[in-house]
């Protein structure tokens, strides 16, 4: 799996691509970044992969303490 995709799972990838395909289609025109749905999902979704990469760090550091 791409770093991009980290912890989201394949039903969450197939909505979200649809649903920004969507308002890329039918959504607002142009809009500042702060008020632009599609750009508002993409820092969401950023923000997902980021605490699924965390946690998964986490994970193995707590693993490498309880193997020594």
């Amino acid at each position: 799996m791409s770093s991009k995709n980290e912890g989201l799972s394949l039903f969450y990838r197939i909505r979200w691509r649809l649903t920004w395909l969507l308002l890329h289609v039918a959504g607002p025109a142009t809009l500042p970044d702060a008020q632009d749905p599609r750009r508002r999902m993409e820092r969401q979704r950023a923000a997902k992969v980021a605490a699924a990469r965390r946690a998964r760090e986490q994970r193995a550091a707590e693993g490498d303490v309880n193997a020594r």
